[in-house]
């Protein structure tokens, strides 16, 4: 039997309205063109992104609680159970204006839904951190910055990040004397497959039980942990060879003087 998903079928836009109602109030709505959240709650309705207006209050409801200027309760009794997706917005577009941030939202809602009658004007930085925002990789590792201490190997443990070095591995927590390499993967739902790259395969090879896979399940709705250690040992995995596309360079034909 097929597994339904708690996931809305426009999951980004509505935590980005969310995010932006609660963080912003009417000063969100006004860049849109809007004097009034009815108004602008009605719009979404009209171009399908929900079905009613509640659908997109609820999620501003959702976003309320971490935003105590506003004033505002909101879905105040789920505690922390959603924090992870303003911590994924955070990251992105946190220091950005009501306007800048407006605009990012009118970016993905011309990018994803093709209203056109949108003007958008964004910096190149903010086009590429756009691009991080749908990838599920971020956001579970965020996740993990933010909750590893409730993973038990790593409980007290101090953790460094090892993204940008590509050496097959995200974090190395360090817990008194151990060291652990994390492999985060994220899965959407609250099961399904994952794969490793070449390099993360050896470096489980080579670390064996001090290698641990870090799932973050359920990331649609709230997220849960799921520790593999030694997962060659542990798991079966099948080789696939991927035919890398043709990479395009561009050199100089003479030196610069």
């Amino acid at each position: 039997m097929e597994q339904k998903s708690n996931k809305h079928e426009n999951y980004e836009i509505l935590n980005l309205l969310g995010y932006g109602l609660s963080k912003f109030d009417n000063s969100f709505v006004k860049e849109f063109g809007f004097s009034t959240k009815t108004d602008f709650f009605k719009y979404f309705v009209e171009i399908g992104i929900a079905k009613t207006s509640s659908v997109v209050k609820n999620r501003m409801d959702l976003f309320n609680p971490f935003f105590t200027t506003n004033n505002r309760k909101g879905w105040w009794q789920n505690g922390d159970s959603y924090i992870h997706r303003k911590h994924l917005i955070d990251s992105l577009f946190g220091n950005e204006n009501v306007k800048d941030y407006s605009n990012i939202v009118k970016l993905y809602l011309k990018e994803n839904y093709k209203i056109k009658e949108l003007f958008v004007k964004v910096k190149p930085i903010v086009k590429s951190r756009f691009k991080k925002l749908q990838e599920t990789g971020l956001e579970a590792e965020l996740y993990v910055i933010n909750n590893y201490t409730e993973i038990s190997n790593f409980k007290n443990g101090i953790l460094e990040d090892a993204r940008l070095y590509g050496d097959g591995y995200d974090f190395q927590i360090n817990v008194s004397e151990s060291s652990f390499l994390a492999e985060v993967k994220g899965i959407r739902e609250k099961k399904g497959k994952f794969r490793l790259t070449e390099k993360e395969f050896l470096m489980a090879s080579e670390y064996k039980n001090d290698y641990i896979i870090a799932l973050v399940l359920n990331m649609n709705d709230t997220p849960t942990f799921l520790t593999i250690e030694n997962p060659i040992n542990n798991l079966k995995f099948e080789e696939r060879i991927i035919k890398s596309k043709e990479i395009k360079e561009y050199h100089l034909i003479s030196d610069i003087n």
